[in-house]
Parts: C-alpha cells; structure tokens; sequence
C-alpha cells in the first residue's frame, strides 16, 4: 500500500509564502507524475500544478501560475509546493496525488491519479 503525507500548511497573511512538502512511504513505486490539488469548503477538488517525470515537465493552473512553483524529486516521490503571494482565495485543503500508470502528458484531472494524500490546510488571512 501506498501512503501520501502532506505537511507545512498553516495560517498565512495575505502576500506571505508557504512551502507544502508530500512524501511517499509504504509499498515501494514508481510514479509517472505527481500533482497537487486543492479544495475548499462547498467547491470541487481543484487542480493546482503538477510534474510529469519524464522530460520534467509541468503544468500550472492558470489562478497560480506565476506565484506557485512544483518541484520534486522523482527517485524518492517527493514532491513540494512553493506558494509565493497568497491570497485569501488560496484558502483550502491541499492535497498531493501520485499516478503510477505511464502518462504522455501533464495529468491535470483527479481521476488520473492513483494515490492520494489526506491533505493539509492552508489558510490565507486577509
């Protein structure tokens, strides 16, 4: 079995940074790309940005893109979250994902994801 742990979610002000690191452990894996997404209360799961191993390439929606940075390290299935300029609309549960089965593209959908994290919060006051 494969386990996802999110941490370093918190309580920020507006315009401040947080780092969100995901760590794998459990039955050992390869993953194809990792992602993060997020969801806030009453909304859909979101996606956020993600890392496709192979030719590392990534992929950011457009509400981040610019403030957000993913990176990770494909040998250890790690994976961060560098989130610069939070605004309170940032304000959700984040969620690291991790797809083993071979992708040609950037997954962007949650149902092209096969292991989950349970999640961090972060909070971004105005």
């Amino acid at each position: 079995q494969v386990q996802l742990v999110e941490s370093g979610g918190g309580l920020v002000q507006a315009g401040g940074s947080l780092r969100l690191s995901c760590a794998a452990s459990g039955r050992p894996f390869s993953s194809s790309a990792m992602g993060w997404f997020r969801q806030a209360p009453g909304k859909e799961r979101e996606f956020v940005a993600a890392v496709r191993w192979i030719g590392s390439s990534t992929y950011y929606a457009t509400s981040v893109k610019g403030r957000f940075m993913i990176s990770g390290d494909n040998a250890n299935n790690t994976l961060y979250l560098q989130m610069n300029s939070l605004k309170p609309e940032d304000t959700a549960v984040y969620y690291c994902a991790a797809r083993e089965r071979y992708s040609i593209v950037v997954p962007t959908s949650p149902r092209e994801y096969d292991y989950w994290g349970q999640g961090t919060q972060v909070t971004v006051s105005s």
